[in-house]
């Protein structure tokens, strides 16, 4: 018989009023650079630069924090996009042919992106040319006249349509036929062969009513809309690619298929002109690419540049990425590692200047944006303060560090200016500066850190809105690679014609996977780090700020401890090289330890005041002291059925199979024992029913728990150690605290040790004469084997322990050491909190049994309340596989609030999850993107900007009436996201704090960044297509698994956990 629990009746409402204080769910911002670009725009007037993207989403940026998101309604792509300048208004074309008006609106002083109209053309005719009307097939290219009221749109048809910018509608009476063309060609020009699409449009910056159509066949005609009729005729007989107009009017160049270029005279001869002034193929003579685009801008001096992309020759560098600066007698051809899409350059466009004197030249390129000052000798690329390729090397790993004290601060930043120094004269700086950022100076400082496969670890200030490259810390230069030869005769090989230059930092190669960063861990109060990486190297690092040589100490730990009938079949450990290496100011090794087998790192910490370092595989755990350079303890935790974890990560054939036939044996086995338990089940449903019609209405019911079955002791991997873990707590008895270390795996189990720290070792550099003891003083193995996720010690009030150097110094309230400590344990599927030292079970929150859903990511957090400045509650958030976030209080472990935050299926987005000590988040939605969110009602981080834009508004107004945009702001379409930088209330708050840290409240004492396997730096799974088989298995079974949940109802409370006292 079903047993029924009654709770208190009703919430109460002052704790409700509280959590609205608290909590507030917001996505952001999103960091990195726009995936999948496809099409470019600047504003010369306000200095703002758009993306375009093939997902249908439009960014527009300007000085740092001034950002606008918006998304198309149909997930179309981006094929160009335009400014109508000085306006704040911005006409896109995708590549359904449909056009859409966006507008920045200003709403409390702070802007936000809006589409206020689309347009979408009439359908194609039919093909049998019954229809007299032209074509308008599909629009190939748009043209902004008449200050931007007037836009000519060229077809695919040959023909030039007009429309009317303010209300998106076309003009009848002024379309432009490509018979009306060929009426002023020469009859032996015309041979019965169609002029082709329109290729290029160009208007005369001094003269609005001139139009320069370029078509595909080579034609080239500038005409004159006042008097409807070609004024000059230039025909040419190579398929066209582009088509540029001299400031001046009074020449031409057109770029065309085979790889030339063509210089025309305006003024010269008569009309129509047959022969161009110039005609070359910069890479000739051979076969040559198509030139894609070509600009032409004049100077002063006489010295005029020629900027085009592609033309390179075709058997020789056909795969090249390239666009090449023309000066005189200056060819430099830059070479790209990706696709070039656009490019543009910044320059004066008042019509009162005579020359155009650019400044820079700005490149997008499919992985990266390339600015380039053309003003300095030598052309240097400007860094960007955004828009960095996050995936410059693929992503394995993130971190966050909160409240970094402002001299580490200052030496990372001094650290990242010496790897890049910038030239001496001060022109070189970013050339897109519109808007005004609104928002206030963060008043703490955050460090995103970013593991990469090619070993390489990079510092970010996401402080605000603009995610800023500080410093890249590169791992490879301490091991031998295979690669290194090789690269060596390429460079040798390399000729000097074309005159290529290396521009761009995105680089997806990696010279040995094996470097691939896998864990980072930092102390923000010494300035030391630890990288783990996957061929088992763990590398202690030391932030210096002046260059050094010195030779790196090699210490291996054996984690197997020569256990018998184990043989490693993955990869070979990296070979370090010796002797005295150079290092660069910035982060140098100090210690490097090597696990062995040398499998990859699954979990580390860090506790410089100890000066420990922890580390974990898949076959078991170490402990290392760094300061002694020398092996403190190994454990294996290898289940004897365990052979997966032998293999390494390329081996996955055998594993896989045997997954798959155990999750069908799983089905058919609960599909058995529910046809079982049908007859009981119906007799419990129908109980239950009169129980619910009984019942009162206002009485809260406990929820119906899930049956979850035990996992097997010799499942895959389980000896994985998921979590590592410090603190300063009760372990052997109540009255004496010390040092431990915390180790959960993958099979449920935990073990704590008590460590024995010389006290030299605590207050010095200096190696200490004692070695530092582990021994074991407890093992807990959870029920059901669920995974361990993370550990955290909670003191006499139940706040976290703080982290190290955070009490000596006197930076965090100390922890209580007078009342009993407690532990708390995330599982995959449950919260548990114990008492210590006699680990007993104090409070637990079941949330597979509840939600039917896993814990991903776990992270302890501090929430400060919006309505009152000393008010702040640590709570733990966690992600599910489901993509849900949970939010429960500390050590009560009540849920509070939770929030659909990540689509399910987004496996990688799911797994790249890194939580923040203040209540934010980041996540990959995109191997180069970051999403930002808050689960804090006080601490958001969100663009707060504005325009000086200068257009009738009112008389816009009245003429056609604005309608909102899909309220999506990412590519992967998450759905929930508000487009304007506005807040909970609708209306921006200037106000708000920008930075992700709010200062240290006294109840807001954290220990270490998040528990989630790292305890001094959030960390996450491999998102570079490393997805494990129980990802795959969650996303396949969610559905059958949570019927089936369903049916199975619990029938008892879960037993105690057993635990064993070493």
């Amino acid at each position: 018989m079903m047993k029924f629990r009654f709770r208190r009746q009703g919430a109460d409402p002052q704790r409700e009023k509280l959590k609205q204080e608290l909590f507030a769910f917001h996505k952001t911002v999103e960091h990195g650079f726009p995936n999948q670009p496809s099409a470019l725009a600047f504003d010369p007037e306000l200095r703002i630069m758009a993306i375009g993207t093939r997902s249908g989403a439009v960014k527009i940026y300007g000085a740092p924090g001034v950002e606008f998101t918006g998304l198309h309604r149909d997930a179309a792509t981006v094929t160009q996009m335009h400014f109508l300048p000085g306006q704040g208004r911005l006409l896109t074309l995708l590549d359904d042919s449909s056009l859409h008006l966006w507008e920045v609106v200003h709403h409390n002083g702070c802007a936000h992106l809006e589409e206020a109209l689309h347009h979408q053309p009439p359908s194609r005719p039919g093909f049998d040319g019954a229809s007299g009307l032209p074509s308008l097939a599909r629009i190939t290219v748009v043209l902004l006249v008449a200050a931007g009221d007037l836009a000519a749109l060229g077809t695919e048809g040959g023909s030039v349509f007009f429309l009317d910018v303010p209300t998106l509608t076309l003009l009848e009476g002024q379309t432009l036929g490509p018979d009306e063309v060929l009426r002023s060609v020469p009859d032996d020009y015309r041979c019965g062969k169609a002029l082709g699409p329109v290729e290029s449009l160009q208007g005369h910056l001094r003269d609005p009513t001139k139009i320069l159509i370029g078509y595909s066949r080579g034609l080239l005609v500038i005409w004159n809309r006042a008097a409807r009729c070609a004024d000059r005729i230039f025909l040419g007989n190579q398929q066209l690619e582009s088509v540029c107009w001299e400031r001046s009017g009074r020449t031409l160049v057109s770029s065309h298929s085979d790889g030339s270029y063509a210089v025309w005279a305006t003024d010269a001869g008569d009309s129509p002109t047959t022969q161009p002034t110039v005609a070359t193929t910069p890479y000739g003579p051979f076969p040559c690419k198509a030139i894609s685009k070509i600009l032409w801008r004049n100077c002063a001096s006489g010295e005029h540049f020629i900027v085009f992309s592609g033309g390179m020759p075709r058997a020789s560098y056909g795969d090249r990425h390239c666009v090449s600066v023309l000066q005189a007698e200056t060819l430099v051809t830059l070479d790209f590692t990706s696709r070039v899409i656009d490019f543009f350059t910044v320059h004066s466009t008042r019509p009162e200047d005579e020359f155009d004197e650019p400044q820079a030249l700005a490149v997008l390129l499919e992985e990266e944006l390339v600015v380039l000052d053309l003003q300095t000798p030598g052309w240097p690329a400007v860094p960007a303060p955004y828009l960095a390729p996050l995936h410059s090397s693929a992503i394995t790993c993130s971190a966050h560090v909160a409240n970094v004290p402002a001299k580490l601060w200052a030496r990372i930043v001094s650290a990242g200016e010496q790897q890049n120094p910038q030239p001496a004269s001060g022109a070189s700086s970013w050339p897109i500066t519109g808007g005004r950022n609104l928002a206030q100076e963060p008043t703490q400082r955050g460090l995103l850190l970013t593991g990469h496969e090619d070993g390489t670890v990079r510092f970010w200030d996401a402080s605000g809105v603009a995610l800023r490259p500080l410093y890249k810390l590169s791992t490879a230069g301490l091991f031998q690679t295979d690669c290194e030869h090789a690269d060596s005769l390429a460079q040798a090989a390399e000729d000097d014609w074309p005159p290529f230059r290396k521009v761009g930092c995105f680089d997806p190669y990696s010279d040995d996977p094996r470097l691939g960063v896998q864990k980072v861990a930092l102390c923000k109060y010494t300035a030391q780090m630890v990288v783990a990486g996957t061929a088992g190297q763990v590398l202690v690092l030391e932030l210096s700020d002046e260059p050094s040589d010195q030779a790196v100490g090699v210490a291996s730990v054996d984690l197997l401890q020569d256990r018998e009938g184990f043989t490693w079949k993955g990869h070979e450990r990296l070979s370090p090289r010796t002797g005295p290496l150079p290092w660069p100011a910035g982060f140098q090794p100090r210690a490097l330890v090597q696990c062995l087998p040398p499998a990859a790192v699954t979990a580390v910490t860090l506790h410089a005041e100890w000066g420990l370092v922890a580390f974990g595989t898949s076959h078991g755990f170490g402990l290392f002291d760094y300061l002694r350079r020398s092996p403190v303890l190994a454990r294996c935790t290898l289940h004897p059925n365990d052979s997966l974890a032998m293999e390494g990560p390329l081996s996955r054939v055998k594993s896989l199979k045997k997954s798959l036939r155990q999750s069908f044996r799983r089905i058919r086995k609960s599909r058995v024992s529910g046809k079982k338990r049908s007859t009981a089940a119906s007799s419990k449903e129908a109980n239950a029913q009169l129980a619910e019609q009984a019942g009162p209405h206002d009485v809260e019911v406990t929820p119906v728990q899930r049956r979850i079955e035990p996992r097997s002791a010799d499942d895959s991997l389980s000896g994985v150690v998921r979590c590592l873990y410090f603190a300063d707590t009760f372990l052997r008895d109540a009255a004496h605290h010390g040092p431990t270390m915390w180790a959960g795996t993958n099979s449920g189990s935990v073990f704590a040790y008590a460590l024995e720290v010389p006290a030299a070792a605590a207050n010095s550099d200096r190696r200490p004469e004692r070695a530092v003891e582990a021994v074991l003083g407890k093992e807990v193995q959870l029920m059901h084997r669920a995974p361990v996720v993370a550990v955290a010690v909670l003191d006499g009030r139940g706040r976290p322990l703080p982290e190290p150097y955070e009490a000596s110094r006197d930076l965090a309230q100390a922890p209580d050491m007078q009342g009993g400590h407690a532990v708390l344990i995330a599982s995959e599927e449950q919260f548990k909190v114990f008492t210590l030292p006699k680990v007993s079970a104090k409070t637990k929150f079941k949330l597979t049994a509840h939600e039917g859903c896993r814990v991903r990511k776990v992270a302890l957090a501090t929430f400060a309340s919006v309505a009152c400045e000393d008010y702040a509650e640590t709570c733990l958030a966690c992600l599910t596989n489901l993509g849900d976030v949970h939010v429960f209080s500390v050590p009560g472990l009540r849920p509070q609030v939770h929030y659909a935050c990540i689509r399910k299926e987004d496996i990688s987005g799911i797994a790249s999850c890194v939580f923040t000590r203040h209540g934010q988040g980041f996540y990959l939605i995109s191997p180069s993107e970051f999403e930002r969110f808050s689960l804090s009602a006080r601490n958001i981080t969100e663009p707060l900007c504005s325009l000086d834009i200068s257009w009738p508004r009112d008389a816009m107004r009245a003429s056609y009436r604005p309608q909102e945009s899909p309220k999506l702001s990412q590519a992967n379409g998450t759905p929930g996201v508000v487009l304007g930088p506005q807040s909970r209330s609708g209306s921006p708050d200037p106000t708000r704090s920008e930075g992700t840290d709010t200062p240290e409240l006294p109840e807001a004492t954290l220990s270490p960044t998040s528990v989630d396997s790292a305890t001094s730096a959030d960390t996450t799974l491999d998102t570079t297509g490393d997805v494990t088989v129980e990802d795959v298995k969650d996303f396949l079974g969610s559905s059958e698994e949570s019927e089936k949940n369903l049916r199975n109802l619990s029938e008892d409370e879960a037993r105690a956990c057993p635990i064993l006292i070493g």
